[in-house]
């Protein structure tokens, strides 16, 4: 199915410049062409009031994922993910859950949360099989990485152009965000907190409510 996402400004490339009523073709799970709004008969339109990008890839995936620990909603513990001696109290709560039970979907909520922030790639390296499985599974872009300790917001580790996993190319996999800004000075002053929307291989995976 083709879907074409209609954005205020697209920035297919951080090293090019933006694209007024920009447009990105989807096929499938490809990026079938990026360029000015046309519209393609038997598309699916879906327009966005924001600034669409590529995906970002979080260099926190090994601490995020395999040390800190992401709440269930039913815990009302915030939705922050929690690490030293708040993570021993979060678990002191649930006593005699099994170490696999809890890092298995604590992994699988802090990728659901990445989603939040424009994140399509994910940095290891990831020691635990869970957690490898739930990377797999989740659809999210696995690289290697160095341990560095952060949080969700990928852009706190530098700007767009560094942050962003790939550009937007005919025939690449369509991972891209929408952020509710209009220009990269704005995107990187508010933090990739201001997501609107994430598609990951051509699936709306996440979009604000």
């Amino acid at each position: 199915m083709l879907t074409l996402h209609r954005a205020a400004v697209l920035l297919a490339d951080p090293a090019a410049p933006p694209i007024d009523d920009g447009a990105v073709l989807v096929d499938g799970g490809l990026v079938a062409s990026v360029g000015p709004y046309r519209p393609v008969a038997g598309a699916r339109e879906r327009e966005w009031d924001g600034l669409l990008v590529p995906g970002l890839c979080n260099p926190y995936g090994q601490w995020l994922l395999e040390r800190a620990y992401h709440p269930d909603p039913r815990e009302e513990l915030g939705s922050e993910p929690l690490s030293g001696e708040a993570l021993a109290e979060a678990l002191a709560r649930v006593p005699g859950v099994a170490d696999r039970e809890w890092r298995s979907g604590s992994a699988r909520r802090g990728l659901q949360r990445m989603l939040a922030y424009g994140t399509t790639a994910v940095a290891g390296p990831f020691e635990l099989p869970v957690v490898r499985t739930a990377v797999a599974r989740s659809g999210l872009v696995a690289l290697p990485g160095e341990g560095a300790v952060g949080g969700l917001d990928p852009l706190v580790a530098g700007g767009l152009k560094e942050t962003v996993h790939r550009p937007l190319t005919v025939g690449g996999r369509a991972d891209f965000a929408v952020f509710g800004v209009s220009s990269v000075a704005e995107l990187e002053a508010a933090g990739a907190g201001c997501c609107l929307a994430t598609v990951l291989g051509g699936r709306l995976l996440y979009r604000r409510r």
